[in-house]
């Protein structure tokens, strides 16, 4: 049941992807601190998605972690991803495009279990509202809850073309 409601994408508003645009403008100036903090976070409360990752899955203490170039360098990715997807919530057929190669490549190449996604979004959320909590208004909790949803089944729906199997 609770799969079924996460796939289900909801329209974001004009007035949502402004609020999305805006706040992200914010926390895209402090990338790949805030990245940082995202990734550290989402391997603190999710220790088992650090398997996908020889260079730092034996890390425990956060403040190794941030210290990694490793971890760095793919905080600095996943926000640019999600940069291209808040730049382009206009253009949905970039959005799919950006969304599905992400997908794909963490299926295929990377083999990680679509439900961290899942989890890394809500992650993603947890970190922006606290570190931006004037900006994090109930519209905008809303708008973002439907760009983790947009992420997510985007994502998954990728994992489905390629014949993913749980």
């Amino acid at each position: 049941m609770e799969i079924e409601r996460w796939e289900r994408s909801e329209e974001i508003s004009d007035a949502e992807k402004k609020v999305i645009q805006e706040i992200w403008s914010r926390v895209y100036a402090n990338c790949e601190d805030v990245g940082v903090s995202i990734l550290i976070r989402f391997f603190v409360n999710f220790p088992s998605a650090k398997q996908y990752f020889s260079q730092f899955k034996h890390m425990e203490d956060p403040l190794e972690m941030e210290r990694s170039l490793q971890l760095r360098k793919h905080a600095r990715r996943v926000m640019g991803a999600i940069n291209t997807v808040v730049e382009n919530l206009n253009d949905s057929e970039k959005v799919s495009s950006v969304l599905a190669l992400v997908g794909k490549a963490h299926a295929l190449k990377h083999k990680v279990e679509p439900i961290y996604f899942k989890k890394l979004t809500g992650v993603m959320l947890e970190v922006i509202a606290e570190e931006y909590p004037n900006d994090f208004t109930p519209e905008a909790h809303s708008a973002w809850t439907k760009m983790k949803t947009l992420i997510y089944t985007h994502v998954t729906a990728a994992y489905k073309e390629v014949g993913w199997a749980q």
